[in-house]
């Protein structure tokens, strides 16, 4: 347009005093270029302006009032088009009134045509915009899961769950792990990484404009996971949680000395244990290693022997407990479905309020979004009762034996009943 604005000025014979490129949308007035011109123009500077096209000068009324204005009182003497031919007259400038009304219809109709659009994606749980790390958009306005980065972005927030690394250490952790930006892939910084962490779309839904909108695509973490990394982002990016080590069998057991607890420390790379001799009158000296201790309490767990009335017994409760619990689990089940389809009246009931008058938006806003993290919680619930790791397989132990000949065989050992 600029080459051919000064092809047309050159073979007009125009006296150009100066050229100005306005990068701001005409839609709306303020612009600082377009108010440079008419301020210039104002002061006699010039008289006339040269554009590609009337609409280039102004999409909205007060502009093109502006512009009308100056012609009614002589500042502007010429308007000249490459593309429309202007006449200082009564018609003249009718008619250029009506090329601005047309510039800005146009512009309101596609300003709606675009909301509408973008309303109806929001009714389907489409997510308007750039789908975030973890995710990727397939042209045609779905998104779907990127199979590299989701992993990636899962552990990162299952490590931030933690509540053990700070969030320069994550984002270390991050890089190390071959997370990056999207459009530049370039190591994420710190911000990156607290965007990441407190964003609700990882869990299945989204806010847009500040409304929240249950997402047709697929979580990446629950919201159980997504509500403990908020907690963990409360200690200000500070590591404040225990940092203690566990040790397995710490607290189980006193010393058969002195009644003291059995204490336990790390060196060398082992676990040790040995009497904390909190009262002083202790004669035990040595320590014990780990694996020492768990195959002396896995050696006399071995020697108990369970007659076949006992063992029966306690294998046709497990069976009972089992069915119970599958039981349950239908039973939560269909809880669950009922509570989702009371949520979906409510989202309407609570819609209608709000298209009615009776709630303000910030009440309905602040509603939905208990009702559809409640529903994402009843999801996730869904999910977990039914998954194929939640329910329990009863399996047939009598045939467990001990391999030691030095210790008692041929017996209904209780160590396989520590699965049930």
């Amino acid at each position: 347009q600029l080459t051919e604005v000064r092809e047309y000025a050159r073979k007009e014979n125009l006296q150009i005093v100066q050229e100005l490129q306005e990068a701001c949308t005409a839609k709306a007035p303020g612009r600082p270029v377009f108010n440079e011109i008419i301020t210039r123009i104002e002061k006699g500077e010039a008289d006339g302006i040269v554009s590609w096209h009337p609409d280039r000068l102004a999409r909205n009324s007060i502009d093109g009032g502006k512009i009308i204005y100056l012609i009614d009182t002589g500042h502007i003497v010429d308007l000249r088009f490459p593309t429309y031919r202007f006449d200082n007259s009564a018609q003249g400038k009718f008619m250029l009134n009506i090329i601005f009304g047309q510039s800005k219809y146009y512009v309101d109709n596609l300003s709606e045509n675009t909301k509408r659009g973008i309303r109806e994606k929001l009714r389907r749980g489409e997510y308007p915009a750039f789908a975030p790390i973890g995710y990727l958009n397939d042209g045609k306005g779905k998104i779907f899961v990127d199979e590299a980065a989701a992993p990636l972005v899962k552990k990162l927030f299952a490590l931030c769950a933690e509540g053990r690394y700070t969030l320069d250490e994550l984002k270390k952790l991050a890089s190390a792990s071959g997370l990056a930006s999207k459009r530049y892939k370039k190591p994420l910084v710190v911000s990156n990484v607290h965007r990441i962490l407190t964003n609700a779309f990882y869990y299945g839904v989204f806010f847009y404009k500040g409304e929240i909108f249950q997402g047709a695509h697929a979580a990446i973490i629950t919201k159980d996971l997504f509500d403990k990394v908020q907690d963990a982002l409360k200690l200000k990016s500070r590591p404040k949680l225990c940092k203690g080590r566990y040790f397995a069998f710490r607290g189980l057991f006193r010393c058969g000395e002195c009644g003291c607890a059995i204490t336990a420390e790390r060196q060398k790379g082992h676990n040790y244990y040995h009497c904390t001799k909190r009262k002083d009158e202790c004669s035990q000296q040595g320590y014990v290693r780990e694996e020492n201790l768990a195959l002396m309490i896995s050696e006399a767990l071995s020697k108990i022997n369970l007659d076949d009335k006992t063992y029966n017994a306690m294998m046709a409760e497990l069976e009972r407990e089992k069915e119970l619990l599958k039981a349950e689990k239908i039973h939560n089940g269909r809880v669950n479905e009922i509570q989702l389809q009371e949520i979906d009246e409510q989202l309407a009931r609570l819609l209608d309020l709000f298209v009615e008058g009776n709630i303000t938006a910030d009440e309905y806003k602040a509603k939905k979004a208990s009702l559809i993290n409640k529903k994402i919680a009843l999801v996730n619930n869904s999910q977990a009762i039914f998954s194929p790791s939640s329910i329990p397989l009863l399996e047939d132990k009598k045939t467990h034996h001990i391999e030691n000949p030095s210790l008692d065989t041929n017996g209904k050992w209780l160590e396989p009943m520590r699965d049930f």
